[in-house]
C-alpha cells in the first residue's frame, strides 16, 4: 500500500514530533543531572576529584611541656624521624639498598618487604613504615641518597623525653601509643593509629591540655607515574584550603620542686622501698611527691622489653605501685595526734590528765603492751614518748566515733582530690561498721584504733595534708600540683589558687596543745625522733611504727626477720616547728622502728630546703622563734 503525498507528509511530522520528545526529554534529564552534580552534588564530587590528584598528609602537633616550680623541664619533646614508603612509587630494587640505611635485621626486612609487595589497588599509594625513630647516621643516608629513592619519606615526629628520669615518674605518667579500646573510646578526640595518649599520672590527666591539635597538608600526586613524588600546589584550582597549620599543646608548671626530689631520693639510698610527701602548709601546694621504687618512663614510650618486664614485676618492691596515694598503710602512732584532739575537743581528757603506764595494759583476758614502761604521763609526754598505755586509756574512755570524726575532718578517710592516677580513699573505721563486718563491737577495736593500727589506714599524702592543718591551726586544703597552664610563647592562660576543703572542726588552744607535744618529739631528750633534731633548723612531729602481717610464721621462726616482715617506720611533721612553713610525711615500707629510720630520712630532707634549696631559715632565727624569711 502506498501513501499519499499528504499522509506521508503526516508520518514524517508525527515522527519529528516524537523525536522532539524525545530529544526535550533527554536535554531535561541531561540539564537535571548537570544540577545535581555541579551545584546539589559539588562538594561531594569536588572532594572526589580532589582525592584523584590530592592525599592528605598529617602535620604533627606538639606536645606541651611540663615544667618544675623553678622551669626546670620535667617533660619535653625531643626530634624524631619516621620513615615511610609508598610502595606506588618504590622501586624494588632498591629495597636492599634502603634496608641497609635502616639497618633492619632479617626479619624487619622480610616483614616490610612482604607489606610493599603485598600493596595492591589504592593501598599502592598508602604510606607504610618502614622504622620509626631512626638514628643520625640513617637520617643522613637517606638524605644524601633521596634522589635514588623515589617514593621513601621522612617526616619529623616529636617523641616524648623525661630527663629526670624515674624521679617524679608516678606522678608526671608517661605516653604510650593508643590502642583498639582507645580508639573506640575517644572516637570524637581524633585520635590515629600510632599516636600517643597519657596513661597514668599528669600526662593522662591533664591530656586535652597538653596534646594540642594536629594539622594536614594536601599534597598532588599522579597514580600510575611510580617516578612522581608528592608536591605541594599553590594552585587553588581545584578548590579547597591545602594545609592546616597544627596547634601546640599548652604547657603546665607545677608546684614540685624537682631539686627537692633529688634531695628525697638521696635520702632514701640504701633504703629498698617507700615514700615521702612534701607540702606547703600555707596552701597545700605540693613540693615533692616522691614513690620508690619506680620505673623510667622514657622505657614505657615504647613499650618495655618482655625480660625487663617481667623482672619489674617480679619485684617485691612493686614498682609500678603509686605508694603516696594508691597504697594505703596503718599509719601507727601518727594518728596519736587526732586521738588526742578528740579526747581534748570531747572534754575527756585536759593537759594536765595523767595515765599511769607500767608496760602493760589488761582489756578482759588480753593484755595491751607499750614499748617502755613510762610511769606516770600526762598528754604532752604522751605524744613526745608515744606510750601506748596513755592512748589505750583514752580509748576506754572515749566513743571510737568521735575519733572517727576527728581523724575526717582532717581529711583522713577520704581521697585528697590531687587529681592524679588512682586515688585511694583510706580507710577510718567506726562502730557500726564493726558492728556490721564483725557482728559485734568490742572495746578492744577502739583500743588498735587509739594508736592507728586495727582497720584504720591512711595514705602518706593523706598524713601530709592533715598535718599540713595541724600546723596552720586548722586549714585543710586540696593538695595542688598544677599551678598554671602556659601558652607556648609563655602567656598565662590560666592560673589555680589554693583550693580551700574546710576549716577543721577543733579549737586553737587544743591544736597549740597538740602541736607543742609534737615539737618536743624532737626537741626533748626523750622524745622518740631526738636523733633526728637540727641545729639549723626546728622540726616538729610525731614517729610511728605500723605493725605489718608476719606471713603467718611463728615467733620463733627466724624468717621473721626479713625485710619484708619488719614494722614500716613512719615520721610525720612539720617545720621549722615554731613558724610552720612545709608538712613532710616519710614512710620507709618495712624499716622498723620510726625513730631510727624514718626520722633521719626527715631531718636531711629538712635540713637540705632550708639550708640549700630554699635558704633563709638561719640556727639563730629558729631559736629565736623569728618568722622565716621567704625565698
Amino acid at each position: 500500500m502506498e501513501l499519499t503525498p499528504k499522509a506521508a507528509v503526516t508520518e514524517f511530522r508525527e515522527r519529528i514530533r516524537w523525536m522532539s520528545v524525545v530529544v526535550v526529554l533527554g536535554m531535561v534529564a541531561l540539564v537535571t543531572r548537570l544540577f545535581i552534580v555541579q551545584i546539589v552534588q559539588s562538594t561531594q564530587w569536588t572532594r572526589i576529584a580532589e582525592d584523584n590528584v590530592l592525599r592528605r598528609v598529617d602535620l604533627p602537633t606538639t606536645r606541651g611541656i611540663i615544667r618544675d616550680a623553678r622551669g626546670r623541664v620535667i617533660a619535653t619533646n625531643r626530634p624524631s624521624y619516621n620513615v615511610y614508603v609508598i610502595p606506588g612509587r618504590f622501586r624494588t630494587e632498591n629495597f636492599g639498598r634502603l634496608a641497609e640505611y635502616l639497618g633492619l635485621g632479617r626479619d624487619e626486612r622480610d616483614r616490610l618487604e612482604n607489606r610493599i609487595r603485598g600493596a595492591e589497588g589504592p593501598r599502592r599509594y598508602h604510606q607504610i613504615l618502614a622504622r620509626a625513630d631512626i638514628g643520625r647516621e640513617a637520617l643522613a643516608l637517606i638524605e644524601t641518597h633521596r634522589a635514588d629513592l623515589p617514593g621513601v619519606q621522612v617526616f619529623a615526629v616529636p617523641v616524648r623525653q623525661y630527663p629526670f628520669g624515674e624521679l617524679a615518674s608516678h606522678a608526671i605518667g608517661f605516653l604510650n601509643e593508643v590502642n583498639a579500646d582507645d580508639l573506640a573510646e575517644y572516637q570524637d578526640r581524633d585520635y590515629r593509629p600510632g599516636e600517643r595518649i597519657g596513661r597514668s599520672g599528669l600526662e593522662r590527666a591533664w591530656e586535652s591540655i597538653l596534646r594540642g591539635r594536629r594539622g594536614w597538608v594536601r599534597q598532588e600526586h599522579y597514580i600510575g607515574s611510580a617516578a612522581a613524588a608528592p608536591r605541594n600546589s599553590a594552585s587553588e584550582s581545584i578548590g579547597g584550603a591545602r594545609r592546616l597549620e597544627p596547634v601546640p599543646g599548652r604547657d603546665l608548671v607545677l608546684s614540685l620542686d624537682m631539686e627537692l626530689m633529688r634531695s628525697v631520693d638521696r635520702a632514701f639510698r640504701g633504703r629498698p622501698s617507700g615514700s615521702a610527701v612534701v607540702v606547703d602548709v600555707r596552701t597545700g601546694r605540693v613540693l615533692a611527691l616522691y614513690s620508690h621504687p619506680s620505673i623510667d618512663p622514657n622505657l614505657l614510650i615504647t613499650g618495655i622489653p618482655p625480660a625487663l618486664a617481667r623482672e619489674i614485676d617480679d619485684n617485691p618492691y612493686r614498682p609500678r605501685i603509686d605508694k603516696t596515694i594508691y597504697e594505703s598503710y596503718y599509719p601507727g602512732s601518727t594518728f596519736k595526734p587526732f586521738a588526742a584532739l578528740a579526747g581534748l575537743e570531747a572534754e575527756v581528757i585536759d593537759e594536765r590528765t595523767q595515765v599511769s603506764c607500767n608496760g602493760r595494759h589488761e582489756l578482759g583476758r588480753r593484755v595491751w603492751k607499750c614499748q617502755h614502761n613510762h610511769g606516770i604521763v600526762n598528754l604532752r609526754r604522751a605524744l613526745v614518748e608515744s606510750c601506748n598505755i596513755y592512748f589505750y586509756t583514752l580509748a576506754e574512755t572515749i566513743s571510737m566515733d568521735l575519733i572517727a570524726r576527728m581523724a575526717n575532718e582532717f581529711g583522713l578517710g577520704h581521697r585528697t582530690g590531687i587529681g592524679i592516677n588512682q586515688e585511694t580513699p583510706g580507710f577510718i573505721p567506726t562502730r557500726a561498721w564493726y558492728v556490721q563486718n564483725f557482728g559485734q563491737f568490742r572495746t578492744g577495736f577502739s583500743l588498735n584504733m587509739a594508736i592507728g593500727q586495727g582497720n584504720t589506714r591512711a595514705t602518706v599524702l593523706q598524713m601530709a595534708m592533715a598535718y599540713a592543718a595541724l600546723a596552720n591551726g586548722g586549714t585543710l586544703f586540696v593538695p595542688q600540683i598544677v599551678e598554671r597552664v602556659e601558652g607556648p610563647d609563655g602567656d598565662v592562660i590560666q592560673t589555680f589558687s589554693p583550693t580551700l576543703r574546710r576549716h577543721v572542726n577543733t579549737s586553737a588552744a587544743n591544736l597549740t596543745r597538740v602541736t607543742t607535744a609534737l615539737a618536743g618529739v624532737v626537741a626533748d631528750r626523750a622524745g622518740t625522733a631526738h636523733n633526728a633534731m637540727l641545729s639549723e633548723v626546728t622540726i616538729a612531729g610525731k614517729t610511728g611504727t605500723a605493725q605489718v602481717a608476719h606471713l603467718g610464721l611463728p615467733a620463733g621462726d627466724p624468717r621473721r626477720n626479713w625485710y619484708e616482715n619488719r614494722d614500716h617506720a613512719w615520721f610525720a611533721g612539720f617545720a621549722p616547728a615554731d613558724d610552720p612553713q612545709i608538712a613532710i610525711v616519710v614512710l620507709v615500707e618495712h624499716g622498723g622502728s620510726g625513730g631510727h629510720e624514718a626520722a633521719p630520712v626527715v631531718s636531711a630532707i629538712v635540713r637540705d630546703w632550708f639550708t640549700r634549696i630554699r635558704p633563709g631559715i638561719t640556727a639563730a632565727a629558729a631559736d629565736a622563734g623569728a618568722p622565716a624569711r621567704r625565698p
